[in-house]
Formats: structure tokens, sequence, C-alpha cells
């Protein structure tokens, strides 16, 4: 299966991003939809993949914080794990940050414990001890840009 990864510089690729949110963070790992969907939107940069006939199977998106640029919501649909989506995505992202961000920026995030080897094949730690976070373990990671 084929698949591209785009930023959501529109209305429509915004709305496939929050449709393959909804799928796995909702539906498949119940987190509430008013903890997936928050005041942050707006100001996010938004990234989803589709699939050849243009359907979304992942997203992220990334934004700034008072502690450097947070990465968020990254996604994978169930049956594209494991295909390297994810790492694409995540390359994806780092590149659209580096165009933006000055050397030395702290890029961090709460990482899913089945997703963690992927962030540190990108340079990420982690960081403390694992916390709950919608009732789902996390890492807190971080690299320096």
């Amino acid at each position: 299966m084929t698949y591209r990864v785009l930023k959501a510089t529109n209305e429509e690729l915004k709305k496939k991003s929050f449709q393959i949110r909804e799928e796995v963070f909702v539906v498949e790992q119940e987190v509430a939809t008013e903890e997936e969907f928050d005041e942050f939107e707006d100001e996010s940069h938004h990234f989803v993949a589709l699939d050849e006939n243009d359907a979304p199977v992942g997203s992220a998106r990334w934004r700034y914080t008072d502690k450097g640029i947070k990465l968020e919501r990254f996604t994978a649909k169930q049956t594209m794990r494991g295909k390297g989506l994810g790492s694409a995505i995540v390359q994806a992202v780092l590149d659209d940050i580096a165009e933006k961000a000055k050397p030395g920026t702290c890029l961090y995030m709460h990482a899913q414990l089945p997703a963690v080897n992927l962030y540190l094949k990108f340079g990420f730690q982690t960081k403390g001890d694992q916390f709950d976070e919608c009732g789902i373990m996390h890492y807190l990671m971080w690299k320096e840009l």
C-alpha cells in the first residue's frame, strides 16, 4: 500500500486529519472526544497521510508552547502500522519544524509506550517516569533541534 504525507494547508486536508484521529484515538483507543480535540487545533500545524485513494491513514500536529515545540496527535491506521508510515510522518513533521525553528529549540512530546522506539530512532530521549494520559501510558520525550 502506498501513502503520502502532506501538510494540512486547507480545510479538506485538515478534516481528513481529524477523521483519522477520530478513528484511532476516539474509537480504537477510547479517548474522550473533548480530550482529543482541544483549544489548540487552530494554532497547530497539522499533517495527514493519505493512501492511494486519498483516504486518511495517519496524522500529526505540532505547535509552539512556552517550553518549546510540542509534537502531538501522531496516528497511524491500524492496518498501516509497521509499514514505515510512522517514520514518514515523524520525518515530515521534523522537516517542517526545521524550516521554521531555531537550532537549540526544545522539541518534546507525550509518547505512547508502543511508539517510544520509533521516536528514539529520531534522536528523542525519554525523560522521567511513565505517566497516564487519557487512560494510556506515556513517556515524556524530548530532543533539541
